[in-house]
């Protein structure tokens, strides 16, 4: 398990559908050593803080292995760093089995696994195209972002160690699959607003959808 690349971005303004629109979306990679923060990458920032960044959204992780399906759904060769992440990696699990609470050692920093990236507008923004929210989220390759437990360096080529698991062992998928799709499963719902790593916001929204459920079958 290895880091591919580190990439980072500084907000710009772009056009977008005939108005303006500040994202930090457009990340590029960088060489040496990179000093990572509780909130980011030096190098690294995000633009509406109301939904992007945070200590739960501090580095944004996408594996490797997505790539070439995405080369094959776009018919376009892509850089490092095209879907906004900060850290591209090989070989460490993927959505079905890396679950929210799972603690890595990445260079000299800890993280642990918060949450799956559910895309906004802009990601169809970084590619011109205003189909890939929709058929990203669809695709179910959401790499996971990390909260920064121990602040250290990373830099490309960085092996990635596991410190441990979480036990209740929910994946990132599942969340995915419950958020997008299947809305009515009331068990996994319970176990997530129960799950202590996943961020508090999460947890109320998925209280949300089980009082909302409750309130349907009640009637």
């Amino acid at each position: 398990m290895r880091v591919v690349s580190v990439n980072v971005g500084l907000p710009r303004s772009v056009s977008w559908r005939r108005r303006e629109v500040t994202t930090g979306i457009f990340k590029e990679p960088v060489e040496g050593r990179v000093p990572l923060h509780r909130l980011n990458l030096d190098g690294d920032r995000q633009a509406d803080l109301a939904v992007h960044g945070g200590a739960a959204k501090a580095v944004y992780a996408y594996p490797l292995e997505h790539y070439a399906f995405w080369r094959e759904q776009l018919g376009a060769e892509l850089t490092f760093g095209a879907f906004g992440e900060n850290l591209t990696v090989e070989g460490l699990p993927l959505e079905e089995e890396i679950a929210v609470g799972d603690r890595f050692r990445i260079g000299t920093a800890e993280l642990v696994v918060t949450q799956p990236r559910i895309p906004c507008y802009k990601l169809g923004l970084r590619f011109g195209r205003a189909d890939i929210p929709k058929r990203f989220l669809a695709s179910r390759r959401s790499g996971y972002y990390l909260a920064v437990e121990a602040e250290g360096e990373v830099g490309a080529g960085d092996r990635v160690e596991t410190l441990a698991r979480h036990p209740a062992r929910i994946s990132v998928a599942e969340i995915t699959r419950v958020y997008a799709s299947d809305r009515d499963d009331v068990a996994t719902i319970e176990r997530l607003v129960a799950l202590d790593a996943l961020p508090e916001d999460w947890r109320r929204y998925f209280a949300k959808r089980l009082a909302a459920a409750g309130t349907a079958t009640a009637n």
